[in-house]
């Protein structure tokens, strides 16, 4: 089966589509046909190797996996003898967890990973482009107990968890403020947020407002401003907080009454079959900016660690008929 492997991390000339065994799936796992999956700024991080902390999880050399790829759809060929909640040709998406080898034609999951049967509304592009930003928002935005009625700002509000964020924050009744760039307003605000911020002309640390939360989904934000423009008992959400943020979370947390939460996703199966219903109900949409073959993988890349996709960036293995990449 074709795949695009890396062997060695650097620049997105490093990945180069070869032929590999094609996988047989063990008794509890299924073996999924790959149609669609996404590269994220967490894909661009593991092929870079950056931050270094990386190589301390990931490989201290080089990569310890070889295939890249996180979130997908596609259609389940086989099944191992135990599996009990998929049968053959249903159609699926999800997530690899740290397995990653969304990048190749097949890949096997274990049957009670992160996947669940595709939203009947989606195409395998649309289904691909949902899992890694609205597992994420939905998690953080959980974890910070949002409320019907409360006033959230959603920092990076065109990305991949920044268009789930604010998506997810009307859903759940919140006041929506999105900080995107000039291109990206209208976008946003279709999306469900009542006020957007251009960051290039405007800095909402600085506009006198407050809000419940600040989630910051990019990492991209000030601190201090975040803070500054916090309610009394605010919360900061840092989806993509480096080592000096997590520190400075910590100790404000711990010395003041605004809490800070960061840390890692935890992925959890039932949430994407909330996220199903809701995508199935026209609640939640997949963002797409631009679609590539596989063959096209390293110009994907490069795309996305230029930092201004808008939603995801999908990865057509089977391309779907008649898909339109338009946001």
């Amino acid at each position: 089966m074709k795949a695009v492997v890396y062997t060695k991390y650097g620049p997105p000339e490093v990945l180069m589509l070869a032929e590999v065994e094609k996988p047989e799936p063990k008794p509890n796992e299924i073996l999924l046909r790959v149609h669609s999956t996404t590269v994220s700024s967490g894909d661009v991080r593991l092929r870079k190797a950056d931050p270094f902390a990386v190589r301390l999880f990931f490989g201290l050399v080089k990569p310890k996996k070889s295939i890249l790829g996180f979130a997908l759809a596609g259609e389940i060929e086989a099944i191992g003898k135990d599996v009990k909640l998929f049968k053959e040709g249903d159609k699926v998406f999800g997530t690899t967890g740290m397995s990653f080898g969304a990048y190749a034609e097949y890949t096997c999951l274990p049957e009670k990973g992160i996947l669940a049967i595709k939203p009947n509304n989606t195409t395998y592009e649309e289904a691909a482009a949902i899992p890694f930003g609205a597992d994420t928002a939905l998690y953080f935005l959980r974890k910070g107990n949002i409320q019907r009625g409360q006033k959230i700002l959603v920092y990076g509000a065109s990305g991949a968890v920044g268009t789930a964020a604010v998506q997810l924050s009307k859903y759940f009744g919140a006041e929506v403020t999105g900080v995107c760039s000039t291109t990206n307003i209208e976008m946003v605000k279709k999306l469900g947020a009542e006020i957007v911020i251009d960051y290039t002309a405007d800095d909402f640390a600085k506009s006198g407002n407050t809000y419940d939360v600040i989630f910051d989904t990019v990492g991209k934000s000030s601190f201090s401003g975040c803070i500054k423009s916090l309610k009394k008992k605010g919360i900061l959400i840092l989806a993509n907080s480096g080592f000096s943020q997590m520190i400075q979370g910590l100790w404000t947390s711990i010395s003041g009454k605004k809490k800070i939460i960061t840390g890692f996703v935890k992925e959890n199966p039932k949430d994407l079959i909330f996220i199903k219903e809701l995508i199935e109900a026209g609640q939640l949409k997949s963002v797409i900016d631009r679609s590539y073959p596989l063959e096209q993988i390293a110009e994907a890349h490069r795309y996305v660690e230029k930092g201004h996709k808008k939603g995801n960036v999908v990865i057509s293995i089977i391309p779907d008929i008649g898909f339109n990449a338009e946001v």
